[in-house]
C-alpha cells in the first residue's frame, strides 16, 4: 500500500505544477504589451533639467519638469541612455521584422519592406474628435516609422480605438495608449492590450528623448524589449520623463493634444486588472476612435 500511496503523492504533486506552469503562462500572456502598469516602479532622474530635442527639424522642444530624487521600495535601474541607431548613423539602413508565434489577439497583414522610406516627415492620425498630428524622423527610427508607414498602407488602424487612458489618480502616469486590432476599448475585455501586427522588431531611439509632453512611443511589455509591433502611446505629461528609456521613440506631436485632453477630463473607465497589471486596460469613457492613419 506504501508504493500506491507514494504514487498518488507523486501523481498530485505533477498535477500541481503543471496547474501552477498553466498560471504562470496565462500570467505572462495578460501582462503581453500591456506596457506599464500603475505598480511598475520607475527610475527617477537625480537633479537637473532634461534637454529635449525636438525630432524634426533640430529646434528646441518644450524642457521638462526637472525630477526630484525620490526613494522607491522597489526601484528599477534605469536602461543605459543610448539609441539604435544613432541619429548620425549613415549609410543605408536595412529593418529585420520577424513573425510574432505569441498566442494573442493578431491582425496580420502581411511584412514591411525591409528598406524604409527616409523622407517621410509626419503621421496623421484622424479619429473621430480631430486630426493628432505627429512629427517623424527616419534618421531616427527608421524601422519603427517604416512599420506604421505600412501598417497605414494596409489600413490597419482604421476603425480601431484607442484601448488604454492612463490618467495620474488612477495609474499614476497620464497618456493615451493605441494600436491594438482587437481591442473593444470598454473597460473590460481582458486581452485589451495584447494585440499584435503579427511581426515584431527590436528596439530602437532608446534614451533619445525623455517622455515628455507629446512624445510618442511604441509600447511592449514592461519586461520585454525588442517585442515592438503596432502599439503605441501618446504621452501626456512632462511626469511621464519619470519612466525608463526603455520604448522606442516614434516622434511628438505637433497638434491635436488638445482633443486627448478634453476626452481625459470626460473620465475613464477604470479596469482594476489593468493597474495590477493582471490583464485588459482603463478606456476613456468618450471613445477615441482612429478612423485613418497616414504618413507622408
Amino acid at each position: 500500500m506504501s508504493g500506491d500511496d507514494d504514487r498518488q503523492s507523486e501523481l498530485a504533486r505533477e498535477h500541481k505544477e503543471r496547474q501552477a506552469q498553466r498560471a504562470a503562462e496565462q500570467a505572462a500572456k495578460a501582462r503581453r504589451n500591456t506596457f506599464i502598469g500603475a505598480g511598475v516602479a520607475v527610475a527617477v532622474v537625480a537633479g537637473g533639467i532634461f534637454a529635449v530635442t525636438a525630432m524634426a527639424g533640430g529646434g528646441p522642444a518644450k524642457t521638462p519638469v526637472a525630477a526630484e530624487t525620490s526613494a522607491s521600495a522597489t526601484p528599477s535601474a534605469p536602461v543605459p541612455a543610448t539609441a539604435t541607431p544613432t541619429p548620425t548613423k549613415t549609410g543605408p539602413v536595412t529593418c529585420t521584422y520577424k513573425r510574432d508565434t505569441s498566442d494573442v489577439p493578431m491582425k496580420y497583414v502581411g511584412m514591411p519592406p525591409k528598406k524604409p522610406n527616409l523622407k517621410l516627415k509626419k503621421m496623421t492620425i484622424a479619429t473621430n474628435h480631430g486630426d493628432i498630428v505627429i512629427d517623424v524622423d527616419p534618421a531616427v527610427s527608421p524601422c519603427s516609422v517604416n512599420s506604421m508607414a505600412f501598417l497605414a498602407k494596409k489600413k490597419f488602424f482604421d476603425n480601431t480605438k484607442c484601448h488604454r487612458l492612463a490618467k495620474p489618480e488612477t495609474s499614476g502616469l497620464y497618456l493615451l495608449q493605441c494600436g491594438d486590432p482587437k481591442a473593444k476599448a470598454d473597460g473590460k475585455n481582458p486581452t485589451d492590450g495584447q494585440g499584435t501586427a503579427g511581426y515584431v522588431f527590436p528596439d530602437e531611439a532608446l534614451g533619445i528623448v525623455p517622455y515628455a509632453r507629446g512624445v510618442v512611443f511604441l509600447t511592449q511589455a514592461a519586461d520585454a524589449s525588442g517585442q515592438n509591433s503596432s502599439q503605441f502611446a501618446i504621452s501626456m505629461s512632462d511626469e511621464n520623463t519619470q519612466i525608463d528609456p526603455a520604448y522606442s521613440v516614434l516622434g511628438m506631436v505637433s497638434s491635436g493634444l488638445e482633443l486627448i485632453d478634453k476626452v481625459a477630463e470626460e473620465g475613464v473607465i477604470v479596469n482594476d486588472a489593468d493597474i495590477t497589471g493582471d490583464g485588459g486596460s482603463s478606456a476613456p469613457k468618450n471613445p477615441i476612435i482612429i478612423k485613418k492613419v497616414t504618413l507622408s
